[in-house]
C-alpha cells in the first residue's frame, strides 16, 4: 500500500489529485469545527446519547450533531435521498429509462437526487429543531422574535451545511481520488477515532483501579477490531467464478472468439448499502418517537423500546433486513436473463449448460447463493456489536458499520489509484 502511494507522488497529476482530495477533507473538517449558533453543545450530546435515532445519525456524520457544528446532518439527507431514488428507479418507468441511458441519464438521476436532498435536508433541519426545542436546555431561545429568529437561523445552517459537504463530494469525485462522498464519509467516521482510542485508555486506567474485567476488555476489543478489519478485506476481494467459453467464429479472413474467460460475481456485491437501508428503515419508529408524548409505562413506550438499538428484537430485525435488502439491492444490479441473452448473441455459454433459459436459471442459482453469504457477512459485522455490549454488559461500539465503510473506502481508493498508475503504464507500480 505505501508503494502504491509513494508511486502516486511520482507522477505530478495523480499528485495534485490526492492533495486535491485532502485539502477538500481538511475543509471539511474545518467546517466541522465551526458551531451552530444558539445551540447548547453539552445538553444537544447529552440529548443525543439519550436518543437512538440521534445515535445513528451521529454515527453517519462522524460525531457532528452532538458536537452542534454546521455541518451537523452531514451527508444523512444525500443518503436517504440517494435510497429514495434507487428504489423509485425501479418502481416508476421513466426513471428506469434515464439509469439506461449512459451518462446523460445517470447526470439526470444525479440532478434529480440533488433536488431530492435539498427538500429532505429541510424536512430534516425542521425535524432537528423541533425535537431540540422539546429538550430542556438545548436551544438559547425559545419564544418571541428570539426563538423565530434562532429557528430559521438553525434550519438555514443545517440545510446549508448539508448542501456545502454535498458539493465538497462533488469536486472530490470530479478532481479528486475516488468517490468524493465516500470520502466525507470516510473522513467523518475517522475522526472518531481519537475518542475511541480515549475511551480505552480510560478502561485500561479503571482497570488499574481495580476493575480487573477491564484488563480482559480491552485487549478483547483491539484484536476482534484487528479481526474485523481482515475479515472484511478477505470478503470484499472474495467472488465466484463462472467458466464462460466463446465459440470460434469466421468473419471475412479473420477468426474470432475460441477463449475462455469467466463471469466474476463478488460475494459483497452490494458494499455497505443493505446496513444503510436497514439502519434508516429501523430509525423511522424511534424518529416517530421524538416527535410525539409517548406516556412512560404504556404500550407506546413498550412499542418503541422494542427498537432500542441495544435490544435482541432490534437486533433480530436489523438482520432480516439486512437480508433482506441485500437481495433487493443485488436483483436490481443483476438480470440473469440479460446476461444470457447477451452471451448468447455473442456465441458464449457455459460449459455444461444449453443456452437461453437454462444458461439464466443457472446463473440466477449462483446469485442467489452467493448473495446469501455476502447478506450473512453483512449481517454479522452489523448486529455483532449489539451482541458483544449485551454480553460483556459494557458501552462499547464497536463499529461494525464504521469498519466495514472505512475498509470498503480504502480498497476503493487504492484500486482507483492502481488502475490510474496501470493507465500510466507505470512500471515501478507493476514490478
Amino acid at each position: 500500500m505505501f508503494e502504491i502511494w509513494r508511486n502516486a507522488f511520482k507522477q505530478e497529476d495523480l499528485r495534485k489529485k490526492i492533495l486535491y482530495t485532502l485539502f477538500i477533507l481538511f475543509i471539511f473538517r474545518l467546517g466541522s469545527a465551526i458551531p451552530t449558533p444558539f445551540i447548547n453543545p453539552d445538553a444537544l450530546s447529552a440529548m443525543v446519547s439519550s436518543a437512538d435515532f440521534l445515535g445513528y445519525l451521529n454515527i453517519m456524520t462522524g460525531g457532528g450533531l452532538e458536537q452542534a457544528n454546521i455541518f451537523a446532518m452531514s451527508i444523512t439527507p444525500y443518503i436517504n435521498s440517494s435510497i429514495i431514488i434507487q428504489l423509485l428507479t425501479v418502481a416508476i418507468p421513466a426513471l428506469e429509462r434515464l439509469a439506461k441511458e449512459g451518462a446523460e441519464g445517470r447526470k439526470a438521476l444525479n440532478k434529480i437526487t440533488r433536488y431530492v436532498t435539498f427538500g429532505l435536508a429541510i424536512v430534516q433541519a425542521l425535524g432537528l429543531y423541533f425535537m431540540m426545542r422539546r429538550s430542556t436546555g438545548v436551544l438559547e431561545y425559545t419564544e418571541g422574535f428570539s426563538g423565530v429568529l434562532a429557528a430559521i437561523t438553525i434550519i438555514a445552517v443545517f440545510t446549508a451545511g448539508t448542501a456545502v459537504v454535498v458539493w465538497l463530494g462533488d469536486r472530490i469525485t470530479e478532481k479528486g481520488i475516488g468517490n468524493g462522498i465516500s470520502m466525507i464519509l470516510f473522513a467523518g467516521i475517522i475522526s472518531r477515532g481519537p475518542a475511541a482510542v480515549r475511551t480505552l485508555v480510560a478502561w485500561w486506567q479503571a482497570g488499574l483501579a481495580g476493575q480487573t474485567q477491564y484488563f480482559f476488555l480491552v485487549p478483547a476489543v483491539v484484536i476482534i477490531f484487528i479481526a474485523m478489519i481482515m475479515f472484511i478485506v478477505v470478503m470484499n476481494d472474495a467472488e465466484r467464478r463462472i467458466p464462460v467459453t466463446y465459440a470460434k467464429r469466421v468473419v471475412g479472413r479473420k477468426m474470432y472468439g475460441g477463449q475462455n474467460t469467466h463471469i466474476p460475481i463478488k460475494v459483497n456485491m452490494s458494499g455497505v448499502m443493505p446496513i444503510i437501508f436497514a439502519m434508516s428503515f429501523l430509525s423511522i419508529p424511534n424518529m416517530i418517537g421524538t416527535f410525539i408524548n409517548v406516556k412512560e409505562g404504556g404500550f407506546w413506550d413498550g412499542f418503541f423500546s422494542l427498537f432500542e438499538t441495544t435490544g435482541w428484537v432490534y437486533a433480530a430485525l436489523y438482520l432480516l433486513l439486512i437480508i433482506g435488502f441485500n437481495y433487493f439491492y443485488v436483483a436490481i444490479q443483476y438480470n440473469p436473463i440479460e446476461i444470457a441473452n447477451n452471451l448468447r448473441k455473442n456465441n458464449g455459454g457455459i460449459p455444461g449448460i444449453r443456452p437461453g433459459k437454462p444458461t439464466s436459471d443457472f446463473i440466477s442459482r449462483v446469485i442467489s447463493r452467493i448473495t446469501l453469504v455476502g447478506a450473512l457477512f453483512l449481517g454479522v459485522i452489523a448486529v455483532f456489536p449489539i451482541i458483544f455490549s449485551a454480553i460483556t454488559g459494557a458501552n462499547v461500539s464497536l463499529g461494525g458499520t464504521s469498519i466495514l465503510i472505512i475498509v470498503g473506502v480504502a480498497l476503493e481508493t487504492m484500486r482507483t489509484l492502481e488502475s490510474q498508475m496501470m493507465m500510466r503504464h507505470h512500471k515501478g507500480f507493476l514490478e
